[in-house]
C-alpha cells in the first residue's frame, strides 16, 4: 500500500491526521475493509437467543 492509498482510505473514513496517532496501519485497514459490510443487507441478524444457544 502507497502512502497516498493510505491517506485516501483515512479520509473515506473521516479519520484526521491528529487521530493516526492512535491507530495503526493495520487498524485502519481493518476499518476500511469493515466499512464496506455497513451497507450489506444480511438476510437473518442474530438475536440474544441465537447467541445463548451458541
Amino acid at each position: 500500500m502507497t502512502t497516498p492509498l493510505f491517506l485516501l482510505r483515512c479520509v473515506q473514513l473521516g479519520i484526521s491526521i491528529r487521530d493516526l496517532d492512535l491507530l495503526t496501519i493495520g487498524l485502519v485497514n481493518d476499518m476500511y475493509c469493515e466499512s464496506g459490510n455497513d451497507s450489506y443487507s444480511y438476510a437473518r441478524l442474530g438475536t440474544q437467543e441465537d447467541f445463548d444457544r451458541f
